[in-house]
């Protein structure tokens, strides 16, 4: 599995603190907690208020923004594509798995019938 991408250096991030919204009652809507932060050459803009912290919706803004650019750069390749199809394959055979099980409970089950029948 790749590794996680680096964020992009700060020279080509525009950042900007805003007030939240939604669920959070009124502490949230008065606080500049929220970050905004846009990449400059690709005019990618990343808006983050996960948390109560400014530090925190920082960093986490920021790795947003950093995958986002990966996305954008490698396409296929990218970390999140990648671990995407990883889930996905991991679901598939989970979902396989399960309809074997039941295949299986089926065919148990008209074969006691077919006993039954037969012994009758």
């Amino acid at each position: 599995m790749p590794s996680r991408p680096k964020p992009p250096p700060e020279d080509e991030i525009e950042e900007s603190f805003l007030k939240g919204s939604g669920p959070g009652g009124q502490k949230i809507n008065k606080t500049n907690s929220a970050v905004q932060l846009k990449h400059i050459p690709t005019g990618i803009v990343i808006k983050c208020q996960a948390t109560r912290s400014r530090e925190q919706n920082r960093k986490t803004a920021r790795d947003l923004l950093a995958l986002r650019l990966d996305e954008l750069v490698n396409g296929d390749q990218s970390r999140t594509a990648i671990v995407g199809n990883f889930k996905k394959k991991r679901a598939d055979s989970a979902a396989k798995k399960s309809r074997r099980k039941y295949r299986k409970l089926e065919e148990k089950v008209a074969k006691a019938a077919d006993q039954a029948t037969e012994s009758t």
